[in-house]
């Protein structure tokens, strides 16, 4: 592993650097350099020490430098220097992406010529395979061992378990953790088919409901009166019409309708019976409201209700409801051996007293009002309670009617499926599911597993055997297609808009080389072509960069000796390759853990501050190139500082505020609420909190989503963040035009500090 740049002189920019000596190098250290600071440069010299081409150094000779290049790399066997023209001894162990691998392996320009295909077949093959220390005899020696104790293990596993199965499709049966419910449904399945005319002629549910009492109809009959009959004359008359006796109120109401007959002739009403002059009647006023329609219709009226309620709630309905209830208690056994039906737990009992109380006590409130009509009353408490608790009766029946009524559709489904059943598939549905069981259970499970792992086992040896017999000759043949297959999918990741096919080896006169298309919308490019489409007018700057990357990590995975490679990128990406920032990342993060060491050098500070954040604090280091008068120097580079974001500033300051109190910021921090929160917000409600909307409209919105399906933010929260915001908004230009001169009290600010940092840590 390279540990440190002891000393850079007389190269690129470098005058005479010798202050990289205290910078360690980790497992992945990072450079970062604007453009033209030497990064290029530094590549150039770990690509000279891999190939021994001194003339990669020589080349960069400063320049008005009076000496030639020096340089000291220090590594874990010791430092090595480049003096007087030369390395000691190249160092294969380093591989490089730069420039120059994208100039030798893909292209120079936009063409493809005969050398980069040559390059690419010879980065292809790499070193050859691991050497197998097995002969073919031994091979075969242990899949005969394998075969006697595949038969060995295969007679553990009871036969009468597997049924019709072979030991291979009955240890292949996947597990399921849902197999008792599989199997109960398959039983149920089976049952229904078994039971097909039982369930074609059985009912599906019917509903089941309680009638209501009226109680404001029944409260505003009760309240009902009339206006020109008193209640005292009422009581007159009845008393009066008691006095004559049997058929009293009879013979005077026929008398009443007589009076118009009787008066004909006269200028003045006279009694039907003596003839009379009325007008001197003292009890005739009240005999007329008394037989009036008004009163009659009123009498009439509490009479309907009290009949309509006998036909509700009497006579033979709640005998009809006990039925419904003993023959849905029948569906529900009945049904309930082929589908999920809920319990039907109806005290009918408790009902029936319920509502006979309910019913008697109006009933009675209603004779009282037939007795005196003119009574101007309402339902008593007592009746309400009746009334109420015979209510919940009624809700806990439409709960339970609701519930049996939504079995409906399944049992529709049940009696599509038993009459279209087939005995003999769902015989062998369950059949196989309770060989699931079985096989995933205890001690048939591990006799099962002993057997799969022997059979893997022997599947490996096998691959053994076949990779022994392979010759030299065929190693290529085979290492292509893997190749092509490995391109392809760092492409993919890399999201690509094409791919690479037909990479195959190809004999030239000039030597092996390698062939391949490019594949656009499932359409072949030649890479080289005089006209039409081909690689120089079909992939961007960007593609063949990206094209490049892939061969790299293709070439690396290839590689037996990767886990001692030195890995040196220098500036993986361009401006045109920003959408595969992420996938970049990620695909170093999975090297790191295959090799030595990673260096990764750019002028892209996100790119490097993303790599950064992903990886192993104690494994990873920075370094800065940064100008030094005319030249370039090395220093350490204080990552944090560039991959902060302004949100992580306020929050680290209202924090520190809180644990240090200082004056100084007060203001600072107290404009520092409101951003905090609305960051908060950003984050944890992307869709309803888009960049250019402020928190009070946003509060509106919550507070008309309260209690809906698509809620934000609960009752308490909204409180919480308006009580907040109160606050937060004196200090800011939108809400206070003197926010600069706003009155700051430290205890108050405090108090709302560690109000806001609470409100943002919730989940």
């Amino acid at each position: 592993m390279l540990e440190r740049i002891q000393l850079l002189r007389n190269i690129g920019q470098f005058d005479s650097v010798n202050a990289g000596a205290q910078l360690p190098f980790a497992q992945l250290t990072l450079i970062y350099a604007e453009n033209g600071r030497g990064k290029t440069t530094l590549a150039s010299i770990l690509r000279s020490l891999n190939s021994g081409a001194s003339e990669l150094v020589l080349e960069r000779h400063r320049l008005g430098a009076a000496n030639p290049p020096h340089v000291v790399l220090g590594f874990a066997g010791g430092p090595i220097q480049f003096q007087n023209g030369a390395w000691p001894a190249p160092m294969p162990e380093i591989a490089i992406f730069d420039d120059a691998f994208v100039a030798a392996n893909v292209c120079s320009g936009v063409e493809i010529a005969a050398g980069h295909r040559q390059n690419l077949h010879e980065l292809i093959l790499g070193a050859q395979g691991v050497v197998l220390n097995a002969t073919l005899q031994v091979h075969v020696a242990r899949i005969e061992e394998h075969n006697r104790t595949l038969t060995q293990k295969s007679n553990v596993i009871p036969a009468a378990a597997r049924g019709d199965l072979s030991v291979d499709d009955f240890c292949a049966l996947p597990a399921d953790q849902n197999i008792d419910a599989a199997i109960a449904v398959a039983e149920r399945n089976l049952s229904a088919g078994k039971s097909a005319d039982a369930i074609r002629q059985h009912a599906e549910f019917l509903p089941l409901s309680l009638p209501a009492f009226d109680v404001a109809g029944l409260n505003d009959l009760l309240a009902r009166s009339l206006p020109d009959l008193e209640a005292e004359a009422a009581a007159r008359v009845r008393t009066h019409l008691r006095s004559l006796g049997r058929g009293g109120e009879t013979w005077v109401g026929d008398g009443m309708a007589r009076i118009a007959t009787a008066s004909e002739g006269h200028d003045h009403q006279v009694c039907p019976f003596c003839a009379q002059d009325l007008a001197a009647s003292p009890v005739i006023r009240h005999y007329q409201a008394y037989f009036s329609d008004a009163y009659a219709g009123l009498r009439a009226s509490i009479n309907d209700v009290g009949q309509g309620i006998n036909t509700t709630h009497g006579e033979e309905v709640p005998a009809a409801f006990e039925r419904a209830v003993r023959i849905a208690g029948q569906s529900r056994t009945f049904w309930s051996a082929f589908t999920d039906v809920p319990e039907l737990n109806v005290d009918t009992a408790a009902i029936l007293r319920a509502w006979t109380a309910a019913r008697e006590v109006v009933l009675t409130t209603l004779r009282a009002k037939a007795a005196a009509p003119l009574d101007r009353t309402e339902l008593a408490q007592e009746t309400i309670t009746l009334i109420t608790e015979y209510d919940a009766h009624r809700t806990v029946v439409d709960t339970i009617s609701n519930a049996l009524q939504a079995c409906n559709a399944p049992i529709a489904i049940v009696k599509e499926q038993a009459a279209a059943a087939n005995l003999a598939a769902l015989t062998a549905d369950l059949t196989r599911l309770q060989a699931v069981k079985t096989r995933h259970s205890d001690p048939v499970n591990a006799f099962c597993a002993d057997y799969v792992a022997e059979k893997a086992a022997k599947t490996a040896t096998e691959g053994q055997r076949r990779q022994a017999r392979t010759a030299l000759d065929n190693y290529r043949q085979n290492i292509f297609p893997a190749y092509e297959a490995a391109i392809n999918t760092y492409l993919q990741r890399f999201n690509a808009g094409f791919r690479l096919g037909s990479v195959s080896p190809v004999n030239t006169r000039g030597g092996s080389s390698c062939s391949y298309n490019v594949v656009i919308n499932n359409v072949a490019i030649a890479v080289t072509s005089d006209a039409g489409p081909a690689f120089r007018n079909t992939l961007s700057a960007g593609d063949r960069n990206t094209l490049a990357l892939a061969f790299f990590f293709a070439s690396l995975d290839q590689d037996p000796q990767l886990a001692h490679k030195i890995v040196v990128i220098d500036d993986p990406m361009t401006s045109l390759d920003e959408h595969r920032a992420l996938t970049t990342v990620q695909e170093m993060r999975r090297l790191l853990a295959r090799v030595s060491q990673v260096i990764v050098l750019s002028h892209s500070k996100p790119f490097l501050c993303q790599l950064w954040e992903g990886a192993d604090p104690v494994g990873r280091q920075a370094i800065l190139i940064r100008r030094d008068g005319a030249g370039s120097t090395l220093a350490a580079w204080d990552v944090k500082q560039d991959c902060i974001t302004e949100h992580d500033r306020r929050h680290a300051l209202v924090s520190a505020y809180l644990n240090a109190g200082d004056p100084a910021v007060e203001r600072r921090v107290a404009a520092a609420l409101r951003h905090i929160l609305e960051a908060f917000m950003r984050v944890a409600y992307p869709a309803a909190f888009p960049p250019g909307m402020l928190l009070g409209p946003y509060l509106g919105i919550c507070q008309q989503r309260v209690g809906q399906q698509n809620e934000l933010l609960v009752q308490a929260d909204i409180d919480e963040l308006r009580a907040i915001l109160v606050y937060a908004n004196r200090f800011h230009h939108d809400t206070n035009a003197a926010y600069e001169t706003e009155a700051i009290n430290d205890q108050e600010l405090t108090h709302f500090c560690t109000r806001v940092l609470a409100f943002a840590k919730r989940g």
